[in-house]
């Protein structure tokens, strides 16, 4: 029987191997990722990304303005309202997308904190999944309000900037 037990301790000695310490690539990134100039420059990496891709509509909106704010033609200021508004709709929508970008890890580590402050905290299995989707719910909610609010705003700034700049641009031809 002592034996037996020695064998036993024996084996869990052999099989139970300490965890294996994380990369040295794995804790610079952690580290990186701990750090706010990095989600500021993952934000602007994202938009920088999502500007260049939508290059070819701004391009278009502009030479739309262009062609419709020609000297001979009769219009007023309408086409450069129009192309405002469109192109601070565009810039509002890739403000969003940028944001998301980064909005999305954080929403995420605020989720699992949560989650796991409800079971260190003795929820059952049932109770934790049904405040689980109740937290995912108010969470996702509340960033997108947050989403829609920050993008109106550069919509809105962008759209009277953008209106200004082509007026000022159009009586600047028209000298």
């Amino acid at each position: 029987m002592a034996d037996n037990m020695e064998q036993e301790e024996e084996t869990t000695k052999l099989t139970s191997t300490p965890p294996p310490k994380p990369s040295s690539a794995h804790t610079l990134l952690l580290a990186v990722m701990s750090k706010r100039r990095t989600w500021v420059c993952l934000f602007v990496l994202v938009y920088a990304v999502l500007l260049s891709s939508s290059w070819n509509l701004l391009k278009s909106i502009l030479s739309w303005y262009k062609v419709q704010a020609q000297p001979s033609s009769p219009s007023t200021g309408w086409p450069a309202l129009y192309a405002s508004v469109l192109l601070g709709a565009v810039f509002g929508v890739l403000s969003m997308a940028a944001a998301l970008a980064v909005a999305v890890p954080a929403t995420l580590v605020i989720w699992i904190s949560i989650v796991v402050l409800l079971a260190f905290f003795g929820k059952p299995r049932r109770t934790l999944v049904v405040e689980g989707r109740k937290i995912t719910r108010e969470i996702v909610g509340c960033v997108l309000k947050i989403l829609l609010k920050e993008g109106n705003i550069v919509a809105a700034v962008c759209a009277v900037l953008g209106y200004f700049a082509l007026v000022r641009r159009n009586f600047g031809e028209g000298d």
